[in-house]
């Protein structure tokens, strides 16, 4: 298996560009199109896909609730791991949002960690309609291994990050502006990273989010495939 290339480092200016039709409010328009748990389930790969990653619990599904403005598009809970499969929202006929299980839960059966590493990692190399992965963290700890080992192959494969700080409302404002600047210290290295403040439930960086997305699903087409 030959895992695709995206735009180099050097290719990052080519995803500033923007079409015409940046409209946030697209995402309130995202709907659930399917669960898949094997890779032929999957939509047709073509269009644009920006997907979700992160470990469990650290508020990845409140994250598209928020930003799409459904309180319930994304399945919220106090047991980590919940997502068991990777999920499709379609926002119109061309682009979508895609929410991938989360990592590093210890309760989940080895076995089924296994086929969920396996199955992301076929996604993130072989998906040539996958834009950028939206990463969130908790603001308040640091990234973990899991985390880094997904920014670095990101990095090493040209694939844009946005990352959110996820649970910001918790901090203090003095707090939150060191996370913040320790957090861009960290991946000054990744040009193809952008990194903010974020809480679902204070609805802090939410629209600044949409924005950020909607120029990464909008970015130019075929860069990966064309390289």
């Amino acid at each position: 298996m030959t895992p695709k290339s995206y735009a180099t480092p050097s290719d990052a200016q080519l995803y500033l560009v923007k079409s015409s039709s940046s409209d946030p409010s697209l995402l309130r328009q995202a709907c659930y199109t399917l669960s898949a748990h094997l890779p032929r389930d999957w939509p047709e790969d073509q269009g644009s896909e920006v997907a979700f990653a992160g470990r469990s619990n650290v508020g990845k599904s409140s994250a598209i609730n928020a930003i799409t403005g459904h309180s319930r598009l994304a399945r919220t809970s106090k047991t980590p791991g919940r997502t068991q499969q990777i999920i499709f929202f379609t926002l119109d006929e061309s682009r979508r949002l895609v929410d991938l299980p989360g990592y590093g839960y210890a309760k989940v059966p080895v076995a089924m960690q296994q086929h969920w590493e396996k199955t992301i990692r076929r996604y993130l190399e072989e998906r040539v309609c996958l834009r950028a992965l939206i990463l969130p963290v908790d603001s308040r700890r640091e990234p973990t291994e899991r985390d880094w080992q997904l920014l670095n192959w990101c990095a090493a494969h040209g694939l844009p990050v946005h990352v959110l700080l996820t649970k910001s409302d918790k901090l203090g404002r003095g707090k939150r502006t060191q996370a913040l600047r320790l957090a861009r210290q960290s991946l000054s290295d990744m040009p193809l990273t952008s990194v903010q403040l974020f809480s679902a439930l204070r609805d802090v960086g939410v629209e600044q989010a949409r924005h950020r997305i909607m120029a990464l699903l909008d970015s130019v087409d075929s860069v990966g495939s064309s390289s």
